[in-house]
């Protein structure tokens, strides 16, 4: 989830007012393939501070799930949710 103030976008109907969806997807897509993370937490900051790079973004809320995660309990999925923002 992006914190993006859209009204000056929306008035202008203008993409370089708002944030680049597109590139933002690829851009943490090179990140989820890219270097390897032993913790869900760094890749989960990984993909935070990519998303507040782009200064249209004032925060993000990323979810990083790992299935089948190697845990003693028998469980389906293991996630991590954390919360990010501009200063």
């Amino acid at each position: 989830m992006l914190s993006v103030d859209t009204r000056a976008a929306a008035a202008a109907d203008d993409l370089t007012l708002t944030a680049d969806y597109g590139a933002l997807a690829d851009r943490l897509a090179a990140i989820v393939t890219g270097e390897p993370a032993a913790l869900i937490e760094t890749l989960a900051q990984r993909l935070a501070d990519a998303c507040l790079d782009d200064p249209a973004v004032q925060a993000a809320e990323i979810t990083v799930h790992k299935p089948h995660a190697p845990v003693a309990q028998l469980v389906a999925d293991v996630t991590v949710t954390i919360r990010r923002s501009r200063p």
